[in-house]
């Protein structure tokens, strides 16, 4: 049997990757690097990309072990195209569960559902979202992604393939 590897096209800007620790007390900071890195974007998209990135991030605080050797949350974003805004976060793991809108649930799965709300926002927030485990067979982490529609405005103009951060 011959197996065909299937690529998708580069992305035509990379921002270079951020990292934080696994800290809810880093929101403030993953937003202000989000300002900062979609300076130029319409106002109304960096809004709801830093709100959708806010719960996403929530989450992976949330699931990831700071007391790991890597207790870290990683931040990529990228424009697959030139409509289209791709954000992604990744966890270290060890904190348990994958992100999921509940459904059907029991009185028990109501209340703790109350903790899984953000995801719908983010579902609202954005055109798709998903996620996959880092290691399928271990909790080593969990890798998040949102899209965002740019509109009729698009990217600014001026931005190079790879765009370095201020750290």
């Amino acid at each position: 049997m011959r197996t065909t590897l299937r690529s998708e096209p580069r992305p035509l800007v990379h921002w270079e990757h951020r990292v934080y620790s696994g800290e809810l007390s880093e929101l403030a900071r993953v937003r202000a690097d989000l300002a900062r890195d979609l300076t130029g974007f319409d106002p109304d998209t960096v809004a709801a990309v830093q709100l959708a990135v806010s719960e996403l991030f929530a989450n992976c605080a949330k699931y990831t072990d700071p007391e790991r050797l890597y207790g870290e949350v990683i931040r990529g974003l990228a424009l697959p195209d030139a409509s289209t805004l791709r954000v992604f976060l990744s966890d270290s793991g060890g904190g348990g569960g994958v992100p999921r809108i509940p459904t059907g649930r029991t009185d028990d799965e109501w209340e703790w559902a109350e903790d899984q709300r953000g995801l719908l926002l983010v579902e609202n927030l954005s055109t798709a979202w998903g996620y996959f485990r880092t290691v399928p067979w271990a909790d080593l982490g969990t890798h998040v992604w949102a899209t965002f529609d740019l509109g009729p405005t698009g990217a600014p103009a001026g931005l190079r393939p790879y765009v370095f951060t201020n750290h």
